[in-house]
C-alpha cells in the first residue's frame, strides 16, 4: 500500500476512500473519507471524524469496519478490515502533551489528536465549526447562511467533538487487476496479534 501511495504521491485524489460501518439496525452504511497516513510507526491509517457524526455512533456499538480503496493507475485495490479506534477529547489529565510518567499510550494518542488538527488545512478545521452533521438545516436562509460562516476556529486546540479515527487492520484483501489472469491475496492477523498469514486465492 505504502508502495502504491507513493506512485500516487502528487496526485490529492489518490487519498479518497471508502469506509464501511454498520448502523444500529445493522445495515451497512459507507461514506468517503479522506487518510490522513499512518499513525506512528504503525500501519494504522488515519482519518478524522466528528463526534456528533453517525458513523462515530455507529462505531460505539460495533468497531469492526471495512475500507476500500482502488487505484485506477495501478488497477489495485485493497480492502482493509479492521477495528476503529476513536480517539477524542482527553480528560483534564491529558489535555496538555503528556509528562514523564503518563501513560505512554494515552498521552501519545492525545498528542496525535491535536498534532492532526494543527495539520488541518483552514476550510477543513472550519467544517468543525459548522452545525452539528445530517441535523435539519435552518428554513431561514439568513440564518443558515450565518451558521455557515462562523469565526475560524482555534488552530493550535482542537473542539471537543473533533475525532482523530485509527483503523487497525486485521485483514487485508488485496486485488492486482493486471494480469491473466488477475492476482489476489489475503493477509490476515493471527492470534499473537503481532504475525501475518498470507494466501494467494482466486481473484
Amino acid at each position: 500500500l505504502a508502495h502504491t501511495l507513493h506512485a500516487y504521491c502528487h496526485q490529492p485524489k489518490a487519498c479518497y476512500l471508502q469506509l464501511a460501518t454498520v448502523d444500529q439496525k445493522q445495515r451497512p452504511t459507507n461514506r468517503t473519507l479522506v487518510f490522513r497516513g499512518f499513525w506512528a510507526e504503525t500501519n494504522w491509517l488515519k482519518f478524522i471524524t466528528d463526534t456528533r457524526s453517525q458513523k462515530y455512533t455507529h462505531l460505539q456499538q460495533q468497531p469492526w469496519a471495512e475500507a476500500c480503496w482502488y487505484f485506477p493507475k495501478t488497477r489495485e485495490q485493497f480492502r482493509i478490515a479492521g477495528q476503529l479506534h476513536p480517539i477524542i477529547a482527553p480528560h483534564p489529565e491529558y489535555s496538555h502533551p503528556p509528562n514523564q510518567g503518563d501513560s505512554p499510550t494515552i498521552g501519545a494518542r492525545n498528542l496525535a489528536r491535536v498534532q492532526q488538527w494543527r495539520e488541518l488545512s483552514d476550510a477543513a478545521r472550519l467544517q468543525f465549526a459548522w452545525p452539528a452533521p445530517k441535523d435539519l438545516r435552518d428554513s431561514d436562509l439568513a440564518q443558515d447562511q450565518a451558521l455557515f460562516h462562523p469565526e475560524s476556529p482555534d488552530t493550535q486546540n482542537p473542539p471537543p467533538h473533533f475525532c482523530l479515527l485509527l483503523l487497525e487492520p486485521h485483514q487485508v484483501d488485496y486485488l492486482k487487476l493486471r494480469g491473466e489472469p488477475q492476482n489476489r491475496y489475503l493477509y490476515s492477523r493471527l492470534l499473537d496479534q503481532e504475525s501475518w498469514q498470507f494466501q494467494e486465492v482466486n481473484p
